[in-house]
Formats: C-alpha cells, sequence, structure tokens
C-alpha cells in the first residue's frame, strides 16, 4: 500500500513542476495569441501557423529523432556513475546536435521556392522561408540542451529554462507584431527561436560533464546508437506533422489561410491548453516506466497510476472548456474566433481516450518495440488525415472536431489490443470506474452544451464541473492521502 502511495506521490510531483510550467505557457500562450488574434487577426495567424508547421516538418526529417534518444542515453549513461561515460555520450550528442541542426538550415534554404510553392501556391513567401531557415539549427541546439537537462534528471533547470525561454520570448515579440503587424510574423519567429535558445544554453551550461577525447570509432559507436532508436521515433514525429501540415494544405487550398488560422487555434486550444496535463506527466512517466518495464507487474501498475492520475486531473479541465468554450475562444482570441467553438467541443470530449491511450502508448516505446510503435502511429496518423479531410469536406471545422474524437477513439482502441495481446495489459477496475463516472459527467456537459441556453447552461454546467472536481479531489485524496500532504505543505512553509 506505502509503495502505491509513494508512486501516485511521485507522479503528481512530477506533475505539480511541470504542471506549474504548463500553466505558465498557457498563461504567456493566451496573451501571445491574444495579441496575434487581435493584431493579425485570422488570416495572421493562418501565414504564421503555415511557416511554422512546415519548418517543423523539415525538422523532424532532419532532426533524427536524437531529443528522445538521446534522454534515454544520456539517464543510463547517468545511472551508471560513470562519469567518463556520461562526457562521451553529451559530446557525441552534441556534434550530432549540431550536424543535424545544419542540415535542416541547408535543406529549408535550398527548398525555400518549392515549400512556399507547395504551403501557400505560390512563391510569395519564399525570401520568409529563406530567412526562417536558421530556425532549424537554433531549435536543433535548443532541444539538445534540454534533453541534456532531462537526461540527467535537473528537473529544476529545465522548468525554469523553459519558463525564461517563453516570457523572454513573449516580451520581445510582442513589440515587433505591434509595430510589424504581418511584416512582423518572419522576426518573430526568428526572435523567439533565439530566446528560448539562449536560456535553455544558460541553464544546460551550469551542467558540468568531462570532456573525453572523442575518437572516430568512440563517435560512430554511441552516434549510431542514439541514432538507431532516434530515427524510428522521428519516423513516427514525421508522420504526424506530416499529415497535420497535409490537412492545413487542404484547408489552405480549399478554404483559405483565414479557415487555417481558425483551425490552428482549435488545435491549439484543445493540444495546447487541455493538452498540457500529457507535457507535463510525459518528462517523468517514460524514464519511469522504462525502469520497471522487465518487471511486469511493475510495469503495468505504473500505467493504471498514471492513467488514474490523468483522468483525475484531466476530467475537470475538459468538463470546464465544454461549458465555457465560447468565453474561452474569446479569452485566448477574439470574437473572430467564436466559430470553432463546436469542433472543440467534439475534439475536447475526446480527449478522455487520448488519456487512456496515451500511458499505453508508452510501452512500446519502453520496451524498445520502436518499429511496432511506428507502424502503429502511421496506421492512426493516415486515418486521422483521411477523417480530418472528410470532415472538413462534409462540415467544414466542425466536421474537424468530429474527426478528432472518432480519432481518439479508435486510437485507444488500437493501441489497447495491441498492448492486450503483446503484452497482456489490461486497465484495473479501479480505473475502469474512475474512467467511466468522469466520461459520464463529461457527455452530461456536452449534451447540455448542445441542447439549453444561456443562463440553464451555465447553471447545470456549473454543477457537473463541480461534481468532476469533488469526485477527483475525493479520489486522489484516497490514493495518496492528498488532505494530509497538502497540510504537510502548508505546515512546513509556515
Amino acid at each position: 500500500m506505502k509503495e502505491q502511495q509513494s508512486s501516485y506521490r511521485q507522479i503528481m510531483k512530477a506533475t505539480s513542476i511541470f504542471g506549474g510550467v504548463q500553466i505558465f505557457h498557457v498563461i504567456i500562450s493566451i496573451i501571445r495569441s491574444k495579441f496575434i488574434a487581435v493584431l493579425l487577426g485570422p488570416a495572421g495567424m493562418g501565414i504564421a501557423g503555415l511557416l511554422t508547421s512546415t519548418t517543423n516538418l523539415v525538422g523532424s526529417l532532419t532532426n533524427m529523432g536524437l531529443k528522445s534518444s538521446a534522454v534515454r542515453n544520456i539517464a543510463a549513461a547517468t545511472t551508471s556513475g560513470n562519469n567518463s561515460k556520461v562526457g562521451m555520450v553529451v559530446s557525441v550528442f552534441r556534434r550530432l546536435v549540431w550536424m543535424t541542426g545544419i542540415l535542416g538550415t541547408l535543406i529549408t534554404l535550398i527548398l525555400a521556392p518549392w515549400l512556399s510553392e507547395l504551403t501557400f501556391g505560390n512563391r510569395d513567401y519564399t525570401l520568409a522561408f529563406i530567412w526562417i531557415s536558421i530556425t532549424l539549427l537554433l531549435t536543433q541546439i535548443k532541444d539538445g540542451q534540454l534533453a541534456l537537462l532531462q537526461g540527467m534528471r535537473k528537473l529544476q533547470y529545465l522548468a525554469k529554462a523553459n519558463l525564461a525561454g517563453t516570457t523572454s520570448a513573449l516580451v520581445i515579440s510582442i513589440p515587433v507584431y505591434y509595430f510589424l503587424r504581418l511584416e512582423g510574423i518572419v522576426p518573430a519567429i526568428i526572435i523567439t527561436s533565439l530566446a528560448v535558445l539562449f536560456f535553455s544554453w544558460i541553464f544546460a551550461s551550469k551542467i558540468k560533464t568531462e570532456k573525453p577525447k572523442v575518437t572516430r570509432t568512440d563517435f560512430v559507436t554511441e552516434g549510431s546508437d542514439m541514432l538507431r532508436m532516434g530515427i524510428m521515433l522521428s519516423l513516427s514525429s514525421i508522420t504526424a506533422l506530416a499529415t497535420s501540415y497535409l490537412a492545413r494544405i487542404y484547408i489552405s487550398h480549399r478554404g483559405g489561410v483565414e479557415q487555417v488560422g481558425l483551425f490552428n487555434a482549435g488545435f491549439a486550444i484543445v493540444n495546447s491548453y487541455v493538452g498540457m496535463v500529457f507535457t507535463a506527466m510525459g518528462t517523468d512517466y517514460f524514464p519511469r516506466l522504462s525502469s520497471y518495464i522487465h518487471d511486469r507487474i511493475k510495469a503495468m501498475n505504473t500505467v493504471n497510476n498514471q492513467a488514474e492520475i490523468a483522468i483525475l486531473i484531466l476530467a475537470p479541465i475538459i468538463t470546464i472548456f465544454l461549458v465555457f468554450i465560447k468565453w474561452v475562444v474569446i479569452l485566448f482570441y477574439s470574437t473572430k474566433f467564436i466559430g470553432i467553438h463546436n469542433m472543440i467541443h467534439f475534439a475536447v470530449l475526446g480527449m478522455f481516450f487520448k488519456a487512456i491511450s496515451w500511458p499505453i502508448s508508452y510501452i512500446f516505446i519502453a520496451k524498445g518495440h520502436t518499429k511496432l510503435f511506428f507502424y502503429s502511429e502511421l496506421i492512426a496518423n493516415i486515418y486521422f488525415l483521411g477523417f480530418k479531410i472528410i470532415g472538413y469536406r462534409l462540415g467544414g471545422l466542425d466536421g474537424i472536431g468530429i474527426a478528432f474524437l472518432i480519432n481518439f477513439f479508435l486510437y485507444f482502441v488500437q493501441v489497447y489490443i495491441i498492448a492486450k495481446k503483446k503484452y497482456d495489459f489490461s486497465f484495473t477496475h479501479e480505473f475502469s470506474v474512475i474512467f467511466r463516472n468522469q466520461l459520464i459527467i463529461g457527455i452530461l456537459c456536452f449534451l447540455c452544451v448542445k441542447l439549453l441556453e444561456a443562463p440553464y447552461l451555465y447553471i447545470i454546467g456549473t454543477i457537473l464541473i463541480m461534481l468532476s472536481v469533488w469526485y477527483s479531489l475525493k479520489e486522489l485524496n484516497k490514493r495518496m492521502n492528498l488532505i494530509l500532504l497538502i497540510k504537510e505543505k502548508y505546515l512546513k512553509g509556515k
């Protein structure tokens, strides 16, 4: 029982550290999105979204998945206690980061006219792609610094680097948008990349490692191991970005860049603001699951514990977004974006299924079955792209929201069946009860939004939100004695 309670508390501790970071990110994102929405409008957001999604795709093609694979190698070397080994891994990793970053920049630079033609249907944005090609190198170096901090478990430095970079990027980029408007999109993208790189470098420089002489053999041996796993993880990331990119291109060609801007705004709310729970949890969950992966009982308990905490934290957030989404959209953007609320309703409801498929999918990577993970993600991304195209063709942005819901459900069924057959995975009865109860509350909120008008919508919706919050707090207290933990923190603070 104490071991289980310790596991829940460890999850909550890591989540609280990066949950705070993610909340701050959300606040910064709200402010930035608000300024961009007001100053540039949906069309401006569409242009910025297409530029960044294109460079993100090129980055995924050239970064070789080093950010993910290096965390595992650095963590393993750190755990061994061999300082020379740690220095070797870090030195090789840093060389690979520069090589892949330069590769991404050169490819973007050379293909700038073609990227403009593909993305916007003309070559008007060739110069924009030439300028922002440098961000491929800046981003890769930044990711390398953050991977070092994560791999060596310097979570406080990692959190501070993220916070400082995000804040400085906001403070610097807003005046650029204010004075230059649409002409400020490219400078703002470059400035943001420089700001986050600067602070990641500052905090990573606090980590002192040995600097052994790296021979060609050492480089090939260490580098090939990182690249082998990284490339497979990179391929799955590429398919996700590629399908998202193709969906944006389809929307742009069929509905214009303003529709892309609206899609980006809704997508940001679903993935960034509601999905911040996954980002907060992911930093600690993967290495923790990896350490237990060869002990089936502990590994399955770890997945179930993580799924329980994910639902208990996420469900109240989902209910709030369902009931008050119109006001959320106005707060985050402006009244020009109010038309995306139906899209978000369906997509946010689907987050219940993402919350339980997310911890399962990590089993594949922790087991080292990267090919299985890649093919699973590839299949999911293919049918998701198909659903988004069909959804937009039949129902516009509302249809894309339905596509999100269908995709999250099908993806859950897919990964659960694979994990059940290959690893004999199953959810515990306790988790199933939690999921069922919170899903029912979420569906009731969804029905209220579709069937009721104000003020009845907000009265009944608020009651359901309070019920979801109460249930989550009750279950969290049962698992980790949350009330006692809060009291101890409070008394310690005094």
